[in-house]
């Protein structure tokens, strides 16, 4: 096992639970239609955003999916800016305007989420092209599911990565399901790594609900990106404990394989193995999970007291012609 500190430990432990409270609370919300559209939370796959992050430095690039709350949690965006957001605010990090599934922050490098499977992967190698071109060292980083594997973009990202030696790492969030799909139903070749190796891509897999796992895997990856400039592909194999949306009345899977998965929480798991290792005390627990909770809370009043956009704002920043102001 990877030897890590009492700081460290603690840390990733907070930045699960942040986000494991955080989402369960926009549930709640959405119950109540505070949150409109689409919700997909992150339950269960916390261990991928928090583990990756760890190996990323503030000028590296970031691109998500539609259940992007937690990859932005965990990339620094503040968790009211976040929550204001979900809301429809004004103050929220996109002003309201992107919602759930967009969450977007120049300043974090965090270009945001996407509605629409696999378009992150195209966005991704314009990005790490950006940067070569201007000779930054930075990387770009794009987290999707198993289901845009079956994507055309996710082939073409591939292949102009790998043929312009771009600094791109590919992060497949493995849930085994495309929605409703299982992976072994809509792709021939379940063996995701071996898909990118076809590119002459550098390839491999990890546990996605280990944190350490992630994160060593993670920091690995991150090297040779950096030192090759060249892409990586990692196979994180995780697991949502709730549906796919809100909607998803999870007919394609049985309670009994949910519930196998959730006896590998990672959040639990993770806590249970620093307690047992000396690491961390028992009392940490609670102490962070409360911590994580009001932070939440202090989240949802700023939210909720924050401001619709006036109607008259409302066509600014269609046009990057129409306001000058950024």
């Amino acid at each position: 096992m990877t030897t890590i500190d009492a700081a460290l430990a603690r840390h990733l432990l907070r930045e699960m639970l942040r986000i494991r409270r955080f989402e369960e609370k926009t549930i709640e919300l959405y119950q109540q239609e505070k949150i409109r559209g689409f919700l997909h939370v992150y339950i269960g796959e916390e261990a991928v955003a928090v583990g990756v992050m760890q190996a990323l430095t503030r000028d590296d690039s970031i691109l998500a999916t539609y259940r992007e709350h937690g990859h932005a949690l965990a990339r620094g965006i503040p968790m009211r800016s976040v929550m204001a957001e979900m809301l429809g605010k004004a103050e929220g990090c996109s002003r309201g305007r992107g919602g759930s599934m967009h969450i977007f922050d120049a300043h974090h490098r965090f270009y945001g989420g996407s509605a629409i499977v696999g378009s992150g992967l195209p966005l991704a190698v314009g990005l790490a092209l950006a940067d070569s071109l201007k000779q930054r060292n930075a990387i770009t980083v794009v987290f999707f599911g198993d289901g845009a594997v079956a994507e055309g973009e996710f082939h073409e990202a591939m292949n102009l990565a790998a043929l312009w030696h771009l600094p791109v790492l590919f992060c497949c969030e493995n849930n085994f399901y495309g929605m409703g799909t299982a992976l072994h139903r809509a792709q021939s070749v379940t063996d995701l790594p071996t898909k990118a190796r076809s590119y002459g891509i550098q390839a491999a897999s990890a546990d996605g609900m280990d944190v350490l796992a992630v994160r060593e895997a993670a920091a690995t990856a991150v090297r040779e990106v950096r030192a090759a400039a060249r892409p990586y592909f990692l196979d994180l194999q995780t697991y949502r404990f709730r549906g796919h949306s809100m909607f998803d009345p999870e007919l394609y899977r049985s309670r009994a394989e949910v519930e196998d998965w959730k006896r590998r929480d990672p959040i639990p798991r993770f806590a249970e193995r620093m307690v047992s290792t000396g690491v961390l005390a028992a009392t940490d627990y609670a102490e962070i999970d409360s911590a994580a909770m009001e932070e939440v809370e202090e989240a949802v009043a700023f939210a909720e007291a924050g401001s619709l956009e006036r109607v008259e704002d409302l066509s600014r920043f269609v046009y990057s012609e129409t306001d000058d102001e950024q």
